[in-house]
């Protein structure tokens, strides 16, 4: 296909496709799959080799959130039963980060429901930092707590954070009719003060919330233009219990196309294969690895995930490889930029899936322990390749009752 070698071509000298080129990467047929899939990868090997960054997440502060984000489990008048839990103490943020850094992960992405912290908050947030990289003084931190006031984002880069996750989530048109709480507005503004705190800004999208082609360019065109280093692509989990519990829009097929149109739009980028690829990707999530070069392990914010051996075994079945702790996770144009701006992550990258306003993430992760029990995928074998529009499908989201907040010992 002509599109997709033109595209390699931009992707390789780091240039903006055009709009028409990005929507007909989206309409292209199941019979091109493949190719759009091998003409993405030829971009991702360019930047990232066969490199995949591991990464954990640890939910310090569980539903209860009084924003109407309307993909949220953890939503103002959400009705899924989810764990509730108030913040974590420090202590115990450290033995969940640990779980997951002795899994393999390189990053730790800290993550609080709530419109975002207040003062207060972001005392309680530097502390657990602070213990975090006392113990493992070489892992990567990321904060996810939703909207930034004046001053927070830069205590929280003192305190040593590396990163701030803070998603667009979908098109500034279509952005009222998900949350009303707050506005598109106000999360490219979080954004751009992390980036100013010299904090590594990640900000991603949740597709299969309904949304057009159009809208899933728009919000892709609209984080190109805001630069972050980290772009999570989730696929909305539709809870049972929140307004979109029956928008189940996705096959594995247009997962995989709209993770080739984010890679071929932020070519440079840690693009991350975020929220939902088991319940969506399913029994294709190793094609995505040719397009992602990040993904979350085990389970998630507040539902369960495959277990985190079975994505530390896909990765190396798919012949690719997991990203050292000395190694650089940008390219070298990206990260000499950001040590140059007094960036927190000169040799290193990442962020979270939607959080601060509670999304659909991965929390606790990697290697299986001794005396766990394996998890199943969601949505693996038995599962339909797409549920119908306006079913509820509670069988494909197990809800997260171990890990941090729980005395069970968490999918790692």
């Amino acid at each position: 296909m002509e599109l997709l070698n033109t595209l390699v071509d931009k992707g390789l000298r780091r240039e903006l496709p055009t709009r028409d080129e990005a929507l007909a990467v989206l309409a292209t047929s199941d019979d091109e799959l493949l190719d759009v899939v091998a003409a993405a990868g030829k971009v991702r090997r360019q930047w990232f080799g066969r490199r995949v960054k591991l990464n954990y997440l640890v939910n310090l502060k569980s539903g209860l959130c009084p924003e109407d984000c309307s993909y949220c489990s953890q939503r103002l008048g959400s009705k899924a039963e989810i764990l509730k839990y108030t913040w974590l103490k420090p202590d115990e943020a450290v033995a969940a980060a640990d779980a997951g850094v002795a899994g393999g992960a390189k990053r730790v992405c800290l993550v609080a429901s709530g419109r975002g912290p207040t003062d207060r908050d972001v005392d309680r947030v530097t502390k657990t930092i602070e213990a975090i990289k006392e113990n493992n003084e070489d892992v990567e931190v990321c904060a996810c707590l939703g909207l930034l006031n004046d001053g927070q984002a830069e205590r929280l880069r003192a305190a040593g954070a590396d990163a701030y996750n803070h998603n667009l989530n979908t098109s500034e048109a279509t952005y009222g009719e998900i949350t009303t709480t707050h506005t598109y507005a106000d999360r490219v503004s979080t954004v751009q003060q992390a980036q100013a705190a010299g904090l590594s800004a990640c900000s991603g999208l949740i597709a299969g919330m309904g949304e057009t082609d159009e809208d899933l360019v728009d919000v892709v065109y609209s984080l190109r233009e805001l630069d972050p280093d980290s772009v999570p692509v989730n696929f909305l989990i539709p809870f049972e219990g929140t307004p979109l519990a029956k928008e189940w829009n996705l096959t594995p097929q247009r997962a995989l196309r709209i993770l080739a149109m984010v890679r071929f739009v932020c070519p440079d980028v840690e693009v991350r294969l975020a929220g939902g690829r088991e319940v969506h990707l399913r029994s294709l999530q190793p094609l995505a690895l040719h397009l992602a070069n990040s993904i979350f392990l085990g389970d998630y914010l507040t539902s369960e995930g495959q277990a985190g051996q079975a994505d530390l075994d896909m990765i190396a079945d798919a012949g690719f490889e997991v990203e050292g702790a000395g190694t650089t996770t940008l390219p070298e144009h990206r990260a000499d930029a950001l040590a140059a701006a007094g960036g927190g992550c000169g040799s290193h990258s990442g962020g979270c899936a939607p959080c601060g306003d509670g999304g659909d993430e991965a929390a606790p992760a990697p290697a299986a322990e001794a005396g766990t029990e394996p998890v199943a995928e969601a949505g693996a074998e038995s599962v339909p390749s797409q549920a119908a529009p306006g079913d509820v499908r509670s069988d494909l989201v197990a809800v997260r009752r171990r890990g941090a907040g729980t005395d069970v010992a968490p999918n790692a």
